[in-house]
């Protein structure tokens, strides 16, 4: 069962993902954000309440450092689904996992303790073996500057997900967390509006609005899935299940966008999800509380 929530939150942030390149045509990076964020944040509210939670944190200065980390990567993320094949963005993602291997390599080389590090370190040059691959067929259409972004919301993601980890040891529960990200995502993408503008409603297409509250409720959805998955089932099992979002997004990227990804390019994907999975499971071993990928 717990591998079927994992399937499922995936499958949810895929779908979000297709709301926000439809929505991304007419309004901007921070007001998606700011309209994910405030319909996540009525949404998880009412079922706190509905549960009888309390709002109050004893540790609010942890919650805005996961809100700040996480809502740059989420905006980074949004851009790059905005200017790339829905499959290459959300591969980009993806690298989180790559990229937490990444840290723990670059600490143990900072520590002088690399003795059996050596596997990790190939699973980190095989992942960005394949964005090298991946990315090759979006120089020709100069997307580069998009990957990057796209890059770089992989490794907001990875920074996000420790801090996660570390609210878990702290005792707070999973749904306070979504909820004050959720919060901080609304609160970014309000003074992000504030510089950019805010986009007419009048002047906008109705399959753009409409996508404007799914993507808040399925973003919820995604992360109450994954964090029962996390919460009840096998690390590993549900760490690995998480690239099912990439098939997903690779299914809705070819039959509602019609985008084209060269054989190269999918060889990239194939790469980048082998060294993320191999990279899980050699980093569960030396980090038992191996944090949940939420978005």
């Amino acid at each position: 069962m717990q591998a079927l929530w994992m399937i499922l939150g995936s499958f949810f942030f895929a779908t979000m993902a297709v709301g926000i390149k439809i929505a991304s045509r007419e309004f901007g990076t921070f007001e998606l954000v700011f309209y994910r964020g405030v319909v996540s944040v009525i949404f998880i509210a009412l079922v706190l309440r509905s549960r009888g939670m309390s709002l109050k944190t004893p540790v609010p200065m942890m919650h805005a450092w996961r809100s700040v980390v996480g809502v740059l990567s989420l905006a980074a993320w949004f851009y790059a689904i905005a200017h790339l094949p829905l499959a290459t963005a959300m591969t980009l993602n993806y690298m989180s996992g790559v990229w937490v291997a990444a840290f723990i390599v670059g600490g143990a080389v900072l520590y002088g303790s690399t003795e059996r590090q050596g596997p990790l370190m190939a699973t980190v040059l095989g992942g960005f073996g394949g964005v090298v691959m991946l990315l090759r067929p979006t120089l020709e259409q100069n997307q580069l500057f998009a990957g990057l972004i796209g890059l770089l919301s992989g490794i907001g993601a990875a920074l996000a997900y420790m801090q996660v980890t570390a609210l878990g040891k702290a005792g707070e529960p999973d749904g306070r967390t979504v909820f004050y990200f959720s919060l901080g995502s609304a609160l970014a993408g309000l003074l992000g509006i504030a510089f950019s503008g805010l986009t007419s409603w009048a002047s906008v297409s109705w399959q753009s609005v409409a996508w404007l509250v799914p993507i808040g409720i399925l973003a919820s959805l995604g992360q109450w899935c994954m964090t029962r998955a996390y919460s009840r089932g096998s690390t590993l099992l549900v760490a690995n299940l998480q690239y099912s979002g990439i098939v997903f997004s690779a299914f809705y990227s070819l039959l509602l966008f019609g985008d084209s990804v060269p054989l190269i390019g999918w060889a990239g994907i194939a790469l980048i999800v082998a060294s993320g999975l191999t990279a899980t499971v050699l980093r569960t071993r030396i980090l038992p509380d191996t944090p949940a990928e939420v978005h």
